[in-house]
């Protein structure tokens, strides 16, 4: 039943090497981000609502870039399996063109009118007014994140993935030291609030490109050519539209989707506990998703660089190991998650938040739902983000991956949250819906030869 997983000699260790890495570089950062939000709740739950609600807008920036990012590894992956490094600075310069003009417009916004634009996610006057303090500077740190994130994303794809570990646990390692100096007006700093943790990003993503820029001087691995950066031409624009495009139209629109749920939940009657609830438990999950992360991002390289290569005889039994080898690894995460929330949580974290006992109790709820949910919502990461999109089926892992948000989910949890008024705990269920759904359609997906695609070819 399960012959897929008997892969030739070294596979296994290959996707170790390949996702160590990247495991410990979104776990580093992950565990940080916590401590950064621990550092802002000290200030209370408003505070760290507001912050919440600052980052709704800039998660669908995030996932813009994430999506450029991943719309670039697909062509990338597959021009370095043929070894055609001209054609991977082009797609590196389009990739770059695109982030930086959406980045820089969100940052105008967020500059400009940050309380008006922030007031469509949130029904608090207070938490808004914070959470524009922090909005107004935290979206000029994401026009600097996106110039390396598409500089990492090229090297991931040439399996070069310790280069984004070094630059981001670096990065996130002095945002971390500058947040307690800003926050609380340490070393004679003035103490700044939740104006001074979106410094401290600031500043720490300007550091970010001081280190790129200086890699891209001295790496020999791979030649950064200024002139195909600049004028990446119109050939490789249209490819990356045709292929890269629906990444970006899939991440956007996930991550609008997913922006939609602490929304509904910021205009639900004791909105700051839930969004404080929110913010824990997210916090929870972004280092309980770090290793399907690295999973997906190991099984998009080496499955796009065999299709590049023209070996695309044993591809679907790549993807379907690695399909399954998250599930397991989704499983053993889960029990972890489990104990946290029960055991750990209450009685070290959530004192140290100052958190509400109502507040503790939704943290408590959502990170057990999360924790059942976590071996389809690996399986589904690996499948859509690793496996279709490796292989070139971008349109379909497109479809799989948004429409069970928009179809599903976004519906249930809008009309048990703001039509039928239900408890938080359904509302919660309602959003992970989509999960389940995308975990039949990817199945059935991977099981045919339909995903492999050379998008390399004229």
């Amino acid at each position: 039943m399960f012959a897929f997983m008997k892969q030739k000699p070294g596979f296994y260790k290959q996707v170790v090497l390949l996702a160590a890495p990247i495991v410990l570089q979104n776990l580093i950062t992950s565990t940080l981000g916590m401590a950064d939000t621990f550092m802002v709740g000290m200030l209370g739950e408003a505070p760290m609502a507001a912050v919440t609600l600052a980052n709704i807008p800039l998660y669908v920036v995030q996932m813009f870039i994430f999506g450029v990012q991943s719309g670039s590894s697909v062509l990338i992956s597959q021009y370095w399996g043929k070894q055609d490094m001209r054609s991977i600075n082009r797609v590196m310069g389009v990739s770059m063109w695109v982030v930086l003009l959406a980045s820089s417009i969100s940052a105008g916004v967020l500059l400009v009118c940050p309380v008006a634009f922030l007031s469509l996610f949130g029904n608090e006057p207070a938490v808004i007014e914070l959470a524009a303090q922090y909005g107004s500077i935290a979206g000029l740190s994401y026009v600097c994140n996106a110039f390396t994130m598409m500089y990492v994303a090229a090297y991931r794809s040439m399996e070069r993935p310790q280069l984004g570990m070094y630059i981001l646990v670096a990065s996130m390692g002095v945002n971390t030291f500058l947040n307690w100096v800003f926050i609380f007006g340490n070393l004679g700093a003035p103490a700044l609030g939740v104006r001074g943790a979106a410094l401290a990003t600031l500043i720490a993503r300007m550091l970010e490109i001081v280190i790129v820029v200086v890699h891209m001087g001295k790496s020999r691995f791979f030649r950064v050519r200024p002139g195909l950066l600049l004028r990446p031409g119109g050939d490789m624009l249209r490819r990356f539209l045709k292929y890269g495009g629906l990444v970006v139209f899939n991440e956007t629109t996930w991550g609008l989707g997913t922006s939609v749920f602490p929304t509904i939940m910021g205009h639900m009657a004791g909105s700051t506990e839930i969004l404080a609830a929110y913010t824990v438990a997210g916090n929870a999950d972004k280092i309980c998703m770090v290793i399907s992360f690295g999973l997906s991002t190991t099984a998009a390289v080496i499955i796009g660089r065999e299709v590049g290569a023209g070996r695309t005889e044993k591809v679907r039994s790549i993807g379907m190991s690695l399909a399954t080898l998250a599930i397991f690894c989704g499983l053993g995460v889960a029990g972890l998650l489990l104990v946290f929330a029960h055991f750990v949580a209450p009685a070290w974290v959530f004192p140290l938040f100052g958190m509400s006992a109502r507040a503790g109790s939704i943290a408590v709820m959502m990170m057990t739902v999360l924790a059942f949910v976590r071996p389809l919502r690996d399986f589904n990461g690996v499948v859509i983000v690793g496996v279709l999109r490796g292989g070139g089926d971008v349109k379909a892992a497109t479809l799989i991956d948004t429409l069970p948000q928009w179809l599903a989910a976004i519906p249930a949890a809008y009309l048990l949250g703001m039509v039928f008024h239900a408890e938080i705990l359904w509302v919660y269920l309602a959003t992970t819906l989509e999960s389940v759904v995308k975990f039949g359609f990817g199945v059935q997906r991977i099981s045919t030869d339909k995903w492999i695609r050379d998008l390399t070819q004229t």
